[in-house]
């Protein structure tokens, strides 16, 4: 392989061709103008920036499943496992402590673009380029930094629209080289693709769900609900609708369905209502916006069905502009975020990226507010709260609010939700709807709700196991 490396590399004939697939690879890197001496990858991401970027990843839904399905093979095999986005950034790196400082020293690590045109040929790039798992070895990477390594890598994608989400590889020193590598990280690959498409139909079950409603108000009349991506999940009438449309460009609201028909797109705040035009002049279209910012998880957006990257800090500002909807000052937001200490300056210079994000059409001025339909999981539990339906609220909380969040507003709420919630779940004698709080982030940790539980639930009830034993180790740790 050196000897052919050597050869195409100098521009002389090698004594056999190496792979067409190499070979290509080549190509696209040297016209990318790749310096085969260059030593490691550019850093293209910082530190501090990973974890949102990571909790915002399609792939971050996955990466339990990769680890129980890789890790442990590439810990006893000293290989690491390497997971990048579709522009080919590595985002997650685990496997063989010993060989972590090995990776460092080739830039094999988060942050650092292993794309064909940042570093040339290699499992994680070229697995991007060409669509399709691939193994590359020694000195069929284009770097010489990377001729002491083999790697294999296979592409993942989003079963909602075939695009490639990123890529899965597992690489090592060059004596962990076995052909069964490639098979090992296509078949995971594929695993992943399942789970991310279970996921997709629970997404859409929640759509209908929850959108329903509107599609029912059409009275009869033709119209389907769409997800952000032009997939029709529901219609009316049943079976006349296409499983796909063509979205239009952003600004447009018309769609041509391809037996000539013209239909409105009303937006929705995980989709859109896709409807018949109405006589007469249409009415003035405000955007619609989903907040889902209860649980551990990222905080999450959804704008006129855009999903939007969130972290903490707009997430306290849309949050705090969502409970005054008759708008906020500079100097009012930042006492309700920074308490009296805070700088009115800070929160303008906040509110622009904000609106940078969501458009200026949504985040209005003077004073700061949002000009859109909000629906956000921490009214919904509120207004289930004072309604008196405690199991509603139950459903609608995914955990605390924001919970790293120190903010004074969004604190108090937090704990107005958390302390409401629970008292209102023990009132009611439903020990049903207490089994389901003590399985909540909310209870889990509730000793007496697991102390009630246990005196309460028959002997055979097949939740009592995982009550007794969760509250044994509450009263441990009491």
């Amino acid at each position: 392989m050196h000897e052919v490396y050597d050869a195409v590399l100098g521009g002389e004939s090698p004594p056999v061709s190496p792979r067409s697939l190499v070979s290509e690879s080549w190509e696209r890197s040297l016209a990318a103008h790749i310096d085969p001496d260059r030593l490691t990858p550019p850093a293209v991401v910082a530190d501090a920036e990973l974890p949102d970027l990571r909790s915002a990843h399609p792939l971050n839904e996955v990466m339990p499943l990769l680890r129980s399905t890789l890790v442990s093979i590439a810990d006893e095999a000293m290989h690491v496992m390497l997971v990048t986005d579709a522009d080919g950034t590595i985002l997650w790196r685990e496997g063989a402590a010993r060989l972590l400082h090995v990776a460092d020293s080739v830039g094999l690590s988060p942050g650092s673009r292993m794309s064909e045109d940042a570093i040339g040929t290699n499992a994680m790039g070229t697995t991007l380029a060409v669509d399709a798992p691939v193994q590359i070895h020694s000195a069929e990477h284009l770097v010489r930094s990377f001729h002491a390594w083999t790697c294999a890598a296979a592409p993942v994608h989003d079963p909602d629209t075939g695009h490639i989400l990123g890529a899965i590889d597992i690489s090592g020193p060059l004596h962990t080289v076995h052909p069964a590598m490639v098979q090992l990280v296509s078949a995971t690959a594929q695993l992943a693709e399942n789970q991310l498409r279970v996921r997709l139909a629970i997404a859409d079950e929640r759509l209908r769900v929850r959108n329903m409603p509107h599609l029912t108000s059409l009275r009869g009349n033709v119209g389907a609900l769409v997800t952000p991506t032009g997939r029709i999940v529901a219609g009316e009438p049943y079976g006349a609708w296409p499983m796909r449309v063509a979205m239009p460009e952003a600004g447009s609201d018309r769609v041509l369905l391809d037996d000539g028909r013209e239909m409105v797109l009303e937006p929705l705040s995980e989709g859109f209502l896709m409807r018949a035009p109405r006589a007469g002049a249409p009415a003035a279209r405000r955007s619609a916006l989903s907040l889902r910012f209860m649980g551990a998880g990222a905080p999450g957006v959804v704008l006129n069905g855009r999903s939007i990257p969130l972290t903490l800090r707009p997430a306290e500002l849309l949050t705090a502009l969502a409970l005054h909807p008759d708008g906020l000052t500079a100097e009012r937001l930042a006492q309700l975020l920074y308490g009296d200490d805070g700088n009115p300056t800070t929160v303008r210079g906040e509110i622009l990226r904000l609106r940078g994000l969501i458009g200026a059409e949504v985040l209005r001025t003077r004073p700061y507010r949002l000009d859109a339909r909000v629906e956000s999981d921490f009214d919904a539990v509120r207004r289930a709260l004072r309604a008196g339906r405690p199991a509603e609220a139950l459903h609608a909380c995914g955990g605390p609010l924001l919970p790293r969040s120190d903010a004074p507003e969004i604190r108090e709420l937090r704990d107005e939700l958390d302390a409401g919630l629970r008292h209102a779940v023990l009132d009611v004698d439903d020990l049903d709807l207490h089994a389901a709080y003590a399985a909540h982030p909310l209870g889990r940790d509730d000793l007496e709700v697991h102390d009630r539980l246990v005196d309460e639930l028959p002997p055979g009830d097949p939740r009592r196991p995982e009550l007794v034993g969760r509250r044994a180790r509450l009263l441990a740790d009491d």
